[in-house]
């Protein structure tokens, strides 16, 4: 005996997933509900600039996590609406640096022609865009920080 009076047993297999949907439909109608953390409408209280940069670095990881599994860093260097459009047709203009350690990172990132670079803009401003609601037009360049990883300022410079 624990001396601890349980709600429910439930087996699970994390292997073969068998109840664990179960399961946390159980653990959700036990917990207490908690105090509101973001406004309606918000998923999370990082600035939109940050899950900009976090979308275009998944979509440039994508296909080469092995090659450069933490390689990559983003920093979006300036984020805003296009002055002089219309208010029926807004255009956000993203301007971004994709940081690897070396020279032969750079060209992974960039591909043949500059056709891998070319299609992690493509779907990283999809995915922004569909998360912003608004047309993008994403600027992206790659550039060399050499041991980043390992650098102190560099760390803090690329927000770490």
């Amino acid at each position: 005996q624990t001396g601890t009076e349980w709600a429910e047993i439930v087996p699970v297999s994390a292997v073969s997933g068998d109840q664990v949907q179960l399961l946390a439909d159980l653990l959700v109608g036990l917990m207490p509900e908690g105090p509101q953390l973001y406004p309606d409408g918000d998923l999370t209280d990082a600035p939109e600039e940050i899950l900009a940069a976090e979308l275009i670095r998944e979509a440039a990881l994508e296909g080469v996590r092995d090659e450069l599994p933490h390689s990559i860093a983003v920093v979006v260097e300036e984020m805003g609406l296009r002055d002089g459009r219309p208010d029926d047709k807004p255009l956000l203009d993203i301007y971004a640096d994709l940081y690897v350690e070396r020279d032969s990172q750079k060209g992974i990132v960039i591909g043949h022609r500059g056709a891998r670079l070319k299609d992690v803009g493509t779907r990283a401003r999809q995915q922004i865009e569909a998360l912003l609601g608004t047309p993008v037009h994403l600027s992206l360049h790659v550039r060399v920080a050499k041991d980043w990883q390992r650098d102190p300022r560099q760390l803090r410079k690329l927000g770490f």
